[in-house]
């Protein structure tokens, strides 16, 4: 894996200053990078010590949300619309994963819709229905080898 020459030296900077409001910076470009999961370690160091920064919050939720771990992300969100309103990062990321919720959840009902369980008394009075016609029919099998 190449170095990113922007991680690195946002990393020293950290380092030098691990008070720095940088780190929101570095967990971007570790995001950017697709490396989910050093951009949610970074943010979550960094907001333990600045936890109202709002784009680092931002910023974690799409790393969480590249991961796969909606309701996570959809905190972060929250958190930031509860802030700042009128935030419309926060307001398309919130309704991206609603749109996905809503995208498996049809799924489900059209899979129960699909293939219902029939109640078991339906079951019992097919069932005796069935004999009763295999009798019928090999009634009148026998009746015609009989008659042969």
């Amino acid at each position: 894996m190449s170095v990113n020459p922007r991680i690195e030296e946002l990393r020293r900077r950290i380092q030098k200053d691990p008070a720095s409001i940088a780190f929101a910076q570095l967990a971007e470009e570790h995001r950017r990078a697709g490396q989910f999961e050093d951009a949610v370690n970074v943010c979550q160091a960094g907001l333990a010590q600045h936890p109202a920064y709002l784009s680092a919050r931002i910023t974690l939720g799409r790393a969480l949300l590249e991961m796969g771990r909606h309701d996570e992300a959809a905190r972060e969100f929250e958190y930031v619309l509860k802030a700042a309103p009128d935030n419309l990062s926060a307001t398309r990321e919130l309704a991206d994963i609603e749109q996905r919720r809503r995208a498996r959840a049809p799924q489900v009902e059209v899979k129960s819709a699909v293939e219902p369980e029939p109640p078991p008394q339906e079951v019992d009075l097919v069932i005796v229905e069935l004999e009763a016609w295999l009798a019928v029919l090999s009634d009148e099998r026998d009746s015609r080898v009989t008659r042969i």
